[in-house]
């Protein structure tokens, strides 16, 4: 898959922010909440923004959405601790697993198949990054143990992991089609005698 050009670029970086803003916190009440798409953001951010610039951007979007949440909607800052330095490292997984995926990238149901693998490995060590340091260095467990952490691994990183790959599924079949179209609109057209 081609670098996007600068203005279809701005878009999707665009697209991207308002995907993230809308579903980071709970700003329009719990009836129109949708679950976060943050880390699918970042996974497809790698595949179709690709630059390192943008990464920072979304990384600085994600920690003001957070302050902005915790200062002014009164959001917890219970996950705010020590560990909250490894979120680059957990988003950078994702990130740059899409940047890496996204040269193989067409509308091929083999290549969507194998970027959809991709995420999926991408999205389960993010999470066990993101989940593994607030549990050992968040200092929110007494005592913490390797027993009570993978009881906690598999308590929650399957709804975080589903959730994130449902907005990349949406995304890959978003891909396929607009790749049908392109591909279409691009084929000879025969005339009739």
């Amino acid at each position: 898959m081609k670098m996007l050009a600068a203005p279809r670029f701005t878009a999707l970086a665009l697209l991207f922010a308002l995907v993230m803003m809308a579903t980071r916190f709970k700003h329009v009440g719990d009836m129109l909440h949708l679950p976060d798409a943050s880390m699918a953001v970042f996974f497809l951010g790698g595949v179709y923004l690709r630059r390192h610039g943008a990464f920072v951007a979304m990384l600085l979007l994600a920690v003001a959405l957070d302050w902005v949440s915790i200062t002014y909607a009164g959001v917890s800052d219970f996950c705010v601790t020590a560990a909250y330095a490894f979120l680059p490292l957990a988003y950078g997984v994702l990130w740059y697993a899409g940047r890496g995926y996204a040269p193989k990238l067409t509308g091929q149901p083999r290549s969507l198949a194998g970027a959809f693998g991709v995420a999926l490995l991408a999205a389960m060590v993010s999470f066990a990054i993101s989940n593994g340091s607030f549990y050992w260095l968040g200092g929110r467990y007494p005592d913490p143990n390797a027993a009570q952490y993978l009881a906690r691994l598999w308590q929650w990183g399957p709804l975080f992991v589903r959730t994130t790959m449902s907005y990349i599924a949406v995304a890959l079949v978003v891909h396929a089609a607009c790749a049908r179209l392109a591909a279409h609109s691009h084929a000879p057209r025969h005339q009739e005698a």
